[in-house]
């Protein structure tokens, strides 16, 4: 079994409207090659794929928002506020997880059908 990872995110966060990513790598040094990277996805979506594809091999999975920031200032608000963030996130793991749902049973994994209608409402916010 491998390890998933996400952020905390407090209830009516806007990041969960975010497109998310996922971020496959080698669990540890046994194996050497180059992560993964796919998405975007819904987030709901993206932490089911992220559960099933780790859940028999020892992979783990970084599951994150992508912040399509368009320049360098606003991505440096972002980190500003990551950073800020970061001081007073004081919860520990396991409680992190059964906040966000992801301590309990596996959400359904998304068909490709349900995948592609999620990039669709994606890519409908991004271009408003």
């Amino acid at each position: 079994m491998g390890t998933l990872v996400t952020l905390h995110l407090p209830p009516g966060s806007p990041l969960t409207d975010a497109p998310w990513v996922i971020t496959i790598g080698s669990l540890g040094d046994r194996e050497d090659w180059d992560p993964v990277v796919c998405g975007p996805y819904e987030r709901d979506h993206a932490i089911a794929l992220a559960r099933a594809v780790v859940a028999d091999d020892e992979l783990m999975a970084v599951v994150e928002p992508m912040f399509p920031l368009d320049g360098a200032d606003a991505i440096r608000k972002e980190i500003e506020a990551a950073r800020a963030m970061a001081d007073g996130d004081t919860a520990p793991a396991d409680e992190l997880l059964a906040e966000q749902g992801i301590g309990g049973p596996p959400p359904p994994t998304p068909d490709p059908s349900q995948v592609h209608d999620g990039w669709r409402r994606i890519a409908a916010r991004l271009s408003r």
